[in-house]
């Protein structure tokens, strides 16, 4: 059984994948999507999206990091998947699901689900281009706007040669709308002879007990779940070990949620870096009384000295970041 952090655009950074990995109980997680269109990108791009790559492919905690591709030129996505691989990226992974508008409109992510031919041209020219050595795998939806579909899309991306696939068990049109069709993940792999993640709506360890016993499959990926509740991996990760599962404390957490700051104060202007964590601290709301509390304190707040004395930050860390870093 494995236990993976979902790729999520504009949240799981590489900031809150250092956080959420060294926790524990997460094996692999995925960058946010690089979007590919007409060329090659530069190393600067993985810079960005990617630092983990320039330091073994794995985050602070050790956690390996695949690097995940969006578009759907098969060409275009193999060369850049192929340099990537030079770059260090020990596992290719391509999106086939994400369901926002933008993204949609210039055929990427979930409405490529239209095209099962499509679908199996990009991984097999992707797997043709890469190291034999370097596992290519997607992420699929059930379908665009019905999951007729769902079956052919999914035996076109193994046959394509993707070693894993993992299912967000909804279709672009349900977004995220509860519930998660895990019924469907147990028909992707009964249709498939690779492994199959079952993704979408596991926000606790009683809703992992029944993802799995629907779906069928022991391998998970899970995304605003594990946001909300940091310690959900390692709780179940707990539990397949034999353990008993410890909730994460909001004492636990702290620190980790000050660490989570510091790093955005140093990587955004200070406009920005505030919303970063009213983002994560919005959906720790889920979970914890005490970030309720904290988020009516800093909802409305953009001053970051503020914020560090709101967090509690010591005195002698209450320092604006150098202004070079914003030039």
């Amino acid at each position: 059984m494995q236990i993976a952090l979902a790729p999520m655009e504009g949240l799981v950074d590489e900031i809150l994948r250092d956080v959420l990995t060294r926790i524990g109980g997460i094996d692999w997680c995925v960058t946010e999507f690089i979007r590919v269109s007409d060329r090659l990108l530069p190393a600067a791009t993985y810079r960005k999206l990617a630092p983990e790559l320039f330091a073994g492919a794995r985050t602070c905690a050790g956690t390996p990091m695949r690097v995940q591709f969006l578009g759907s030129d098969p060409q275009c996505l193999a060369d850049n998947a192929a340099f990537a691989c030079t770059l260090g990226a020990p596992v290719v992974d391509l999106n086939f699901g994400c369901p926002a508008k933008t993204v949609n409109k210039s055929r990427g992510g979930a409405v490529l689900l239209k095209e099962p031919e499509l679908l199996h041209a990009i991984v097999r020219e992707v797997r043709r281009t890469v190291p034999a050595e370097i596992p290519v795998t997607a992420k699929m939806r059930l379908g665009f706007a019905d999951k007729d579909g769902a079956l052919d899309c999914a035996r076109a991306l193994a046959e394509g040669g993707a070693s894993q696939i993992v299912v967000h068990a909804r279709t672009k049109l349900e977004g995220y709308k509860p519930p998660a069709h895990w019924e469907w993940v147990a028909r992707v792999q009964e249709a498939v002879a690779v492994p199959v993640f079952a993704n979408g709506e596991v926000w606790t360890l009683d809703d992992w007990r029944r993802c799995r016993e629907i779906s069928g499959v022991d391998d998970i990926m899970l995304g605003r779940g594990l946001v909300s509740r940091p310690g959900l991996a390692r709780q179940i990760a707990a539990v397949r070990a034999g353990e008993r599962p410890q909730e994460m404390s909001w004492g636990e957490l702290q620190p980790l949620l000050l660490d989570f700051w510091q790093r955005a104060r140093r990587k955004l202007a200070p406009r920005y870096a505030p919303g970063r964590l009213k983002q994560w601290l919005a959906m720790l709301t889920r979970t914890y009384p005490e970030a309720v509390a904290l988020f009516a304190e800093v909802r409305r707040e953009q001053d970051c000295a503020r914020i560090d004395r709101l967090l509690g930050m010591p005195l002698q860390e209450q320092r604006l970041p150098d202004v070079a870093t914003f030039l």
